[in-house]
């Protein structure tokens, strides 16, 4: 009997991921059942079964694959150095987030954002889930405290104020959008980057004093 590859088991590990967030994004966590998850996928239980044992497992892989494609997501935004204004990277980030799965899209509008929701409420009751995310950001924060060093070192931002402290503001301002997003429908992303364009632009009328 030949050996099944292992391009093709994680070819069926992804469809059974994708099938399950499907489900959690559409649903939530606790009104998804194992058999919906089945039903989305379109496979036996057997099958399923065999890469995860249950509903606590998928959520947690879910968890860390979101948080592993919105990092790579940043990272691939930092690639120039320095690197464009902020507007620009949260724009290129939050594009790459809403469409990086085209699995994850309905009528073609992205599921990624109900799904980090779900997430988020889900860690507030999970400490195995609180773990995975509170590490998973922490790694999500790192590309960013490199761009905003990138700022300070081209003389584009000030140095006075902790690279830590801007990374964190962008990370939160990026998962704000996302959040409004999952909560009161599809908005364009331009929204985002021209209400930074505005912030960043803004002229301390004490100074011309």
């Amino acid at each position: 009997m030949p050996r099944v590859s292992q391009e093709r088991l994680d070819a069926r590990r992804r469809q059974i991921l994708d099938a399950a967030a499907r489900c959690f994004a559409r649903n939530g966590f606790h009104a998804t059942s194992m058999q919906d998850v089945l039903k989305e996928a379109d496979l036996s239980a057997g099958a399923v079964y065999r890469y995860f044992s249950g509903k606590d497992e998928l959520i947690a892989a879910i968890a860390g694959t979101v948080l592993a494609e919105v990092r790579a997501a940043f990272e691939e935004a930092t690639t120039d150095s320095p690197p464009p204004p902020p507007d620009v990277v949260i724009g290129t980030v939050l594009r790459r987030v809403l469409h990086r799965q085209p699995m994850l899209e309905e009528a073609g509008e992205s599921l990624y954002p109900r799904l980090m929701v779900q997430v988020w409420a889900e860690t507030l009751r999970n400490p195995e889930l609180h773990a995975i995310l509170q590490e998973g950001f922490a790694e999500v924060r790192k590309p960013w405290v490199k761009i905003v060093e990138a700022y300070q070192d081209a003389g584009m931002m000030r140095t006075d104020i902790p690279a830590i402290s801007v990374a964190r503001t962008m990370v939160a301002l990026a998962q704000g959008f996302l959040a409004q997003y999952a909560l009161f429908g599809e908005a364009p992303v331009q929204v985002v980057e021209l209400g930074l364009q505005a912030l960043t632009s803004m002229d301390d009328p004490k100074a011309r004093d």
